[in-house]
């Protein structure tokens, strides 16, 4: 496999600028300070970095360097201690500019393919999508995310039963048998045999299609005035129609897995509350449905760290997603996974990628 296609933001671009103003001196010190924060979580000091470097530089020399970083707007000092960690803007110019971005290990593909195309023989898309958030939070010690259209459901039958005082309950029912109930709110002077009607009307051409076939072509049929149904009939036909299909996400299915991920790294009551802020955002499902959106309709891995998106609150977390096709190269979803700004890009990055195409061989 190639190295994934990652695509970055405005502000990665906006940084490179200040990329290009670091000598070799001023990279290898800001890259072993992001790398130690990656790898570690704390700050490093020019006394140590100084010994760590390939070059011979004394504590002072490295800290002249350091605060030039400091003026990029690159890195800074928490107040704890004398050491430097990456800013929001230097961890993303690191990503997009310095990371070595490594390959899925032989281990790790054998485990993925072992887990997808083994577990996931024989069983549903459904169950493909939920095997790939799964794995992917358990390889990578982060919550696994997936974002993918429902399935488009075969329809076999449909009843409107009046439930008095306005309201009907519509009843689909699909060709594999599931059932799903929806109260709609019926027109005012709609007469008592209507609703058999509009039940009549659905059977008579919905059999077979798909729901957004359904829709389709009933819609179409009324509007072009075919059809043999009054209009408060009509209406209660073209409200079923929009009641089942819903809002847009509630067309789309979203799978979270491995939240408790999240909470082995705390160190500080911050970090917990910036857990619990991730959390409830997860659990709302708006934003992040938005945010996928976004990286549903790009090209290669996106990366989102901090705060850098405001559809969602992830200030200190990072997003690492990738799009998926079916086997018509049709783009139907999206994958990834979401944890600590302290991931190990290099590592994940690719598993992402790599399960994204081996999922978009999977999905019919």
């Amino acid at each position: 496999m190639g190295h994934p296609d990652v695509r970055g933001t405005k502000a990665a671009a906006d940084a490179a600028a200040g990329l290009r103003q670091l000598n070799e001196r001023s990279r290898e010190i800001f890259r072993r300070i992001v790398e130690t924060y990656l790898e570690t979580g704390e700050p490093v000091g020019s006394r140590n970095l100084s010994r760590a470097l390939p070059m011979t530089l004394s504590p002072a020399s490295v800290r002249n360097v350091m605060s030039d970083l400091e003026g990029l707007g690159l890195i800074y000092a928490p107040h704890t201690s004398a050491g430097r960690l990456p800013t929001q803007t230097g961890l993303r110019l690191f990503v997009d500019g310095l990371l070595e971005i490594g390959d899925v290990s032989e281990a790790e593909r054998s485990e993925i393919e072992a887990r997808m195309v083994t577990r996931g023989r024989h069983r549903g898309v459904e169950d493909y999508l939920a095997e790939a958030g799964e794995m992917l939070s358990g390889l990578s010690r982060c919550a696994g995310v997936v974002l993918a259209e429902k399935q488009s459901k075969t329809l076999r039958h449909v009843e409107f039963v009046n439930l008095g005082q306005g309201q009907a309950l519509a009843v689909l029912v699909g060709e594999d048998g599931d059932v799903e109930n929806r109260i709609v709110t019926l027109p005012q002077g709609l007469s008592p045999s209507s609703l058999s009607e509009a039940t009549n009307y659905m059977n008579a051409r919905i059999a077979g299609m798909t729901l957004e076939e359904a829709r389709r072509c009933v819609e179409t049929e009324i509007e072009e005035r075919r059809a043999q149904l009054d209009a408060l009939t009509a209406q209660v036909v073209t409200d079923g129609l929009a009641t089942w299909s819903g809002e847009a996400h509630d067309r789309q299915s979203l799978i979270v897995c491995g939240h408790a991920h999240l909470l082995e790294d705390i160190k500080a009551m911050e970090d917990l509350e910036r857990v619990r802020l991730l959390f409830e955002d997860l659990d709302a499902k708006k934003g992040l449905i938005q945010l996928l959106g976004l990286a549903e309709r790009a090209e290669g891995v996106r990366i989102f760290i901090g705060s850098e998106n405001k559809l969602f609150s992830l200030s200190g977390s990072a997003l690492i997603v990738s799009p998926f096709q079916d086997t018509e190269q049709k783009i139907v979803g999206v994958l990834g996974v979401i944890g600590p700004t302290r991931l190990n890009y290099a590592r994940i990055i690719p598993m992402v990628d790599y399960t994204a195409r081996l999922l978009g061989r999977l999905v019919p």
